[in-house]
């Protein structure tokens, strides 16, 4: 079970909290999503097939959390997750990416995270070999030979005074020269747009096809157990196994995140097909309604897949989608637009607030840089009206000014090893002065 019993709404949401600010009303409803896939797993067989996820419809603009409340969501409760974006795709029978590869790279995705989890689960059985073999290059097994029999002798105990200096790192550094497994690399040719699933597969079965070279290299004693223990952790794990756990993960917990939905709103103009808009949405439909899709792994289901759509919707709206579509995202939550209090929050609260990530890369090279209050007041103060002269880019903007405060201190970083900083609201003023007298200049620098 992924999502834990004790991961309440109200917990969801708490967690949620530590990294995106404001935007309760998101943060409720996916949190209510999420809590029904754990309530649905509780159902007898019979009745779990007939729950369908609530898809949600997010509408706000850029920059305001959407993408970020979906992507830790799904790392929460360690679920396949993918962000793609609807204008990259096109209607049957045009040039461009099918909308089924959304599920064929949620499949990967799942595939790459249990691997990894399976991996992780031999790490130390792997690593023993992996030592063992090493031992192998340093002290050879001596054999004895009658016959058709060969037998071991016992271990010398200068394999295990080696054995204890490995253990111990004091060899790290040694050279020695070992033998490893290559898998031919397969070159990729020149695909027509739209056909990279079929590229990556033919990769895959060609991969297999063609037998493995054994080549002896010169590395060191640590590289050499790192390099033997990842190939004994693959030879480890079962692939159908993280296959099939791969195909259940991504049906029963993926997560789906269409991005400018609202860029593929809007009917048709003309006679003729619109093939990004009206095309897309028709064949979107099928995936979010639930159909199978056939991928490397296996085929798979994608009726119990949570889509989360996001847009800004400024010049369409929510309406102007297809009725179909329409009603596969009965959940419609509204985002804020961000404040100035917003803004000191986003700069200082988070696990990863700007402030605390410019402070943490500082003091790699020595500096203690300190913002005071103002200073945080007044970042924050501009980024409002930056936003509100020009485009409305949501928190980015932050990323912008505080990267414009910071250049200079962090080219010069190195040489100010051992110095304070302090930064207060005069040194922002001076820092953007010149930027923001010219609303022009603001319009392309911040």
């Amino acid at each position: 079970m992924y999502i834990q019993e004790n991961l309440t709404p109200k917990q969801i949401v708490l967690e949620l909290d530590k990294y995106i600010i404001g935007q309760q009303d998101a943060k409720k409803a996916v949190s209510i999503a999420l809590r029904n896939r754990w309530r649905r797993q509780k159902l007898p067989e019979e009745l779990r097939d007939e729950v369908i996820p609530k898809n949600i419809l997010m509408v706000g603009p850029t920059g305001v959390g959407k993408t970020e409340i979906a992507r830790r969501l799904a790392l929460l409760v360690k679920a396949p997750f993918i962000k793609v974006e609807a204008t990259k795709f096109t209607e049957v029978g045009y040039v461009g990416r099918d909308v089924e590869s959304i599920i064929r790279e949620l499949v990967e995705a799942s595939f790459k995270m249990v691997k990894a989890e399976k991996l992780e689960e031999v790490k130390e059985k792997a690593k023993k070999i992996a030592q063992e073999k090493v031992l192998d290059y340093l002290v050879p097994t001596k054999v004895r030979k009658y016959g058709t029999l060969t037998e071991f002798e016992e271990e010398s105990p200068t394999r295990e005074k080696f054995r204890q200096m490995l253990n111990e790192g004091k060899i790290d550094d040694k050279v020695i020269e070992i033998e490893i497994e290559e898998k031919p690399a397969v070159v990729g040719g020149v695909i027509v747009p739209g056909m990279e699933d079929i590229e990556s597969q033919l990769k895959d079965i060609f991969s297999s096809i063609a037998p493995s070279k054994r080549k002896r290299r010169k590395v060191t004693v640590k590289e050499a157990v790192k390099i033997l223990q990842q190939q004994e952790a693959e030879k480890l794990v079962d692939m159908d196994e993280v296959s099939s756990e791969a195909v259940h993960r991504a049906e029963n917990y993926g997560i789906v995140f269409i991005d400018e939905i609202d860029k593929v709103a809007g009917k048709s103009s003309g006679s003729a097909p619109d093939v990004s808009r009206e095309g897309v949405q028709r064949d979107l439909l099928p995936i979010v309604e639930g159909t199978t899709v056939s991928t490397k792994y296996g085929p798979v289901k994608t009726d119990h897949i949570l889509f989360i759509a996001a847009g800004a919707f400024h010049l369409a709206k929510p309406s102007d989608l297809i009725p179909e579509l329409q009603g596969r995202f009965p959940i419609r939550v509204e985002l804020e637009p961000l404040t100035k209090d917003d803004f000191v929050k986003i700069l200082t609260i988070p696990k990863n607030a700007l402030i605390k990530q410019y402070k943490a890369l500082m003091e790699t090279e020595g500096v203690d840089i300190e913002f005071t209050d103002d200073a945080i007041e007044e970042i924050a103060k501009i980024a409002e009206e930056v936003n509100e002269k020009t485009e409305n880019i949501g928190a980015r903007r932050l990323l912008t000014i505080m990267e414009r405060i910071m250049e200079d201190y962090s080219f010069e970083a190195p040489d100010l090893k051992g110095t304070r900083i302090i930064i207060d609201s005069k040194v922002v003023k001076a820092k953007l002065e010149g930027i923001l007298q010219s609303e022009d200049l603001t319009r392309y620098i911040l």
